[in-house]
């Protein structure tokens, strides 16, 4: 994984020293939060419910033992003694004290860790296939391709105050896991059809929020020498073109929905050939630097099947579960990638203790070369396991309470922190996802159920992803109380959408029941092997929207 050189240590040192100037004279009182609260945001500190949060930037996901620890060290020194992993794939702490967040950012700094770019109208961390440079659908690890956008973008000062935030994404397989088109701007790594060569595509106006849309082709392939001029060009016509009146309306999308993707894209392509893309792109010894970073770990030669791990499933029925939901498929024979599921029934979906930190960081230096990965979907992955070690890898994972067998289940729920936390929330989120996961909590029907991805966000924002749900829940106020929308059809990967709603908000205590209803249309309609979005794309919404708004007599007597 990258590691930073002389010019990355010493800006991050000097951006903490700088902000503990700043602290410093917040808490003396020279500053007023007016005056402070731009100077916070620029070092990923927001002022929540209840106390400061502190976001911490994790570049395309990827995290060391090394610097999982200082995280544990942190949640327990300066926190309560946990922290929550997000959709975009950073790291929050929900209870600093001000006055310690200089000291927090100092130990971030020892392990080349920053919060640099996690808030404030710029470009955020640019996210990544939490399977980069394992998965065996990819057409090449998209991780340098994000480490050079996170060296473009870092403090560029021509972007530096744009109208709005601004996510990039990239994925480097054809199978989308990093969704790219929920994105302001998402690349994907492509092979040419005629050329052979490696170049992207790109797309962008995706996003979710207020106003949910789904990305436009913007580029169908793009030499990989382009990149940096082409995401340049991009980026000045939405700084030139983009609302600054009304930050409702100021996000890229709502641009390229006003004026078209064709007068967009022929604004971009214009701007494009009026720039030298050389001038702009990577020294060709810096990019080779970069890629040198993600050179593959040094694997064995196995093979393809583990006897071991044939003779370990068949010993142990809860491992074999495990391993059937929680392993993916590994470009090298023999090994695979893990998903640690951070979604225990009942439990706070992203939440991970001290504890439980650094029993993930002994076990990735035990049998993952000491790599880690932070998922959009809130769990953490280890990328490279041998097969003949994943018993023990799991044996570790039971024991610290991490060994959740429902990766991409029902009770797999992405859900931010709503009310609970959250300054911007209209309702509380977390209750409703630890409510339903009790609901589904047997292991024998959500392996009936399969897979099923249920997302919950507590404000209009859509920090739980609710719009690209399977079944999105999106909790609103409304005469005072918490209501809660329901919509269906939602889809993250290539296959993008965005839900339909189904009827009219319910109460928290309603939504488990109208799972379940919809659950048990699926069930009684879909066919041998298909999963929940593939039976409401080829049946769609209304027999589920029956099964939604119907009484509970009504599904009393469908269930007889």
């Amino acid at each position: 994984m990258y590691r930073y050189d002389q010019f990355d240590e010493a800006f991050v040192r000097e951006r903490v020293a700088q902000f503990r100037g700043q602290v410093a004279r917040r808490i003396d009182g020279s500053l007023t939060e007016d005056e402070f609260k731009p100077l916070r945001l620029k070092n990923g500190v927001y002022l929540q419910l209840h106390a400061y949060m502190l976001r911490i930037a994790i570049p395309y996901g990827t995290l060391s033992s090394v610097q999982l620890r200082q995280l544990a060290l942190i949640g327990e020194r300066y926190d309560r003694g946990y922290g929550h992993f997000t959709t975009r794939q950073n790291l929050q702490f929900n209870w600093p004290k001000l006055r310690d967040i200089p000291d927090i950012l100092d130990l971030l700094a020892d392990v080349g860790m920053h919060c640099i770019q996690t808030s404030g109208n710029c470009i955020r961390n640019t996210t990544a296939d939490h399977f980069a440079g394992a998965a065996a659908d990819e057409v090449e690890d998209p991780r340098p391709t994000a480490e050079l956008i996170r060296q473009w973008s870092t403090m560029h000062p021509e972007f530096d105050y744009l109208p709005r935030k601004f996510k990039i994404a990239v994925t480097g397989a054809p199978r989308d896991r990093a969704a790219i088109r929920a994105h302001d701007i998402g690349i994907q790594v492509v092979r040419h059809p005629v050329s052979g060569e490696v170049g992207y595509r790109l797309f962008v106006g995706g996003g979710l929020g207020r106003t949910p849309m789904i990305g436009k082709l913007v580029r169908d392939f793009l030499p990989k020498a382009h990149l940096l001029a082409y995401l340049q060009s991009l980026m000045r016509v939405y700084n030139l073109e983009g609302r600054r009146d009304n930050k409702y309306k100021a996000r890229v999308k709502i641009l390229v929905h006003e004026i078209g993707i064709e007068e967009f894209r022929g604004r971009v392509e214009a701007e494009f050939a009026a720039l030298d893309p050389a001038a702009i792109a990577a020294d060709p010894e810096e990019v080779a630097r970069i890629e040198a970073y993600f050179a593959p770990p040094a694997f064995v030669t196995l093979p393809e099947t583990s006897q071991r791990l044939v003779a370990d499933r068949a010993r142990d029925p809860a491992f074999d579960r495990w391993v059937e939901t929680n392993t993916f498929p590994h470009r090298e024979p023999g090994y695979a990638a893990v998903t640690v599921s951070l979604k225990p029934v009942g439990g706070v979906p992203g939440d991970a203790t001290s504890d439980q930190m650094r029993a993930v960081a002994d076990l990735a230096d035990a049998h993952s070369f000491g790599e880690i990965r932070v998922s959009h979907h809130q769990n953490l992955i280890l990328p490279h396991v041998r097969q003949d070690a994943l018993h023990g890898l799991w044996t570790g994972l039971v024991a610290a309470g991490l060994a959740e067998a429902n990766a991409g289940l029902i009770t797999d729920i992405i859900a931010c922190p709503g009310l609970d936390y959250c300054a911007l929330a209209t309702a509380r989120s977390i209750p409703i996802a630890q409510a339903i996961s009790r609901r589904f909590a047997s292991a024998e029907r959500q392996r009936e159920i399969g897979e099923l991805g249920i997302k919950i966000s507590g404000c209009i924002n859509a920090c739980g992803h609710h719009h690209v749900g399977h079944i999105g829940i999106l909790g609103l106020e409304k005469s005072g109380q918490e209501s809660y929308q329901v919509t269906l059809g939602g889809d993250a990967t290539e296959n993008a959408a965005i839900g339909q709603l189904l009827g009219p908000g319910i109460a928290a205590t309603e939504v488990p029941d109208a799972i379940e209803r919809l659950v048990a249309v699926y069930l009684a309609h879909r066919r041998e092997g298909e999963t929940f979005a593939e039976a409401v794309r080829r049946l769609g919404i209304e027999p589920f929207k029956a099964g939604f708004l119907a009484t509970p007599a009504e599904s009393a007597n469908a269930a007889a």
